[in-house]
């Protein structure tokens, strides 16, 4: 059922070349971000001493990047998934870099706290029917002869 979605158990299909660099936040340090700029930070703050008000956005996220390929082999290395990481360059990349600028965030003092391995790590954990926390693992990748 997931072979036309590029998964098999020998191997996983990636979209594009691997090399384009995306930003990965953790929804908890999204929230945690949101909260912080609601309760601790003015108006006055970002708006500063011009008349006009301009630039008075605030970006929310970690200011680091990985490639999708160095992704896709941290989370395979993670779930210690033997299989195949194929990318196929016949698809789209799509925008090679997607970085948000957080200087501005970090100035009014907040900074994220889960890094993306730890993230990686946690969204392998779920829960089962019992509520009980388990390890949630890849189906292996047959071994070479």
């Amino acid at each position: 059922m997931l072979g036309k979605y590029g998964i098999s158990p020998g191997s996983v299909e990636l979209w594009g070349t691997g090399t384009p660099l995306r930003e990965f936040l953790w929804s908890e340090d999204m929230a945690d971000a949101c909260v912080h700029v609601m309760e601790q930070v003015d108006f006055s703050q970002l708006k500063g001493e011009d008349r006009n008000v301009r630039n008075c956005h605030i970006n929310i996220g970690t200011g680091k990047e990985i490639s999708i390929g160095d992704l896709a082999r941290l989370i395979a290395a993670t779930e210690d998934y033997r299989g195949k990481l194929v990318f196929n360059a016949d698809k789209p990349d799509g925008t090679m870099r997607k970085l948000t600028d957080v200087s501005k965030l970090h100035s009014l003092g907040w900074q994220h706290r889960v890094e993306l391995e730890e993230g990686v790590e946690r969204i392998t954990v779920v829960s089962g029917p019992d509520g009980r926390s388990r390890q949630l693992t890849l189906p292996p990748a047959p071994r070479s002869p």
